[in-house]
């Protein structure tokens, strides 16, 4: 629970700090400035940096960013991604929580520990996963869900993302990746339709950067540990 930002490198220190001047920006350029979305962008954004350096702070702001994003996603009507962030992001960044704090690196006690994925994991993944996703798919479809076939993939995708973040595996930051492609689709469609949602899809672009380098830097640090 060591303050993450004394541990950040120069070259994180110009990721966030640019990440957040993009999102600023965009938002502050936008038509009708979304408060609560340059809020829950920033938040966001920290919560990736602190994750790159495996510190638990990342879990906790995400356990704020996800009831933000399940407002905004509320006001557009995208329940699929209102349900994905509060009924599964948020509890699952509260037991990521438990789990990385109890699990530091034997290294540096400030990093989480990475863990390597057994056959045992693998199989359950697969195995919830596909329950996860045809269970979404039907209660998508009766809330009348714009979007649906995105908006279900986008499920997927987030499960995988936030088990394998419980699960302390470098191979998080990939699935988020692909999350945020479905998403930059999502709010795409969405800002079609009202450009208000631009800002959203320059954000989820700036988080898709910032997960990939958050994989690279897990990869390193597994390497290390190993």
């Amino acid at each position: 629970m060591n303050n993450p930002i004394k541990s950040l490198s120069r070259k994180e220190w110009l990721i966030w700090i640019s990440s957040l001047i993009i999102v600023s920006i965009s938002n502050v350029l936008s038509r009708d400035v979304d408060w609560l979305t340059l809020i829950a962008s920033m938040i966001g954004v920290t919560s990736l940096v602190f994750a790159a350096k495996g510190n638990v702070w990342a879990q906790i702001l995400m356990i704020i960013f996800s009831i933000l994003y399940g407002i905004i996603s509320f006001q557009f009507r995208y329940w699929g991604e209102m349900i994905t962030y509060l009924g599964m992001t948020l509890p699952m960044a509260v037991w990521s929580t438990i789990t990385w704090i109890k699990n530091p690196s034997k290294d540096n006690k400030s990093e989480v520990a990475i863990q390597k994925l057994c056959r045992k994991h693998r199989i359950l993944l697969v195995f919830f996963g596909v329950i996860v996703t045809g269970g979404f798919y039907f209660i998508l479809q009766a809330l009348n869900t714009p979007n649906i076939i995105f908006s279900t993939i986008s499920i997927t995708t987030s499960f995988f993302a936030a088990s394998l973040t419980m699960l302390r595996s470098s191979y998080y930051a990939l699935w988020y990746a692909a999350n945020d492609i479905v998403l930059i689709v999502l709010w795409v469609l969405a800002s079609i339709e009202n450009p208000v949602y631009i800002p959203v899809v320059i954000n989820f672009a700036i988080f898709l950067f910032n997960d990939m380098y958050g994989f690279v830097s897990w990869k390193k640090r597994e390497s290390k540990q190993a």
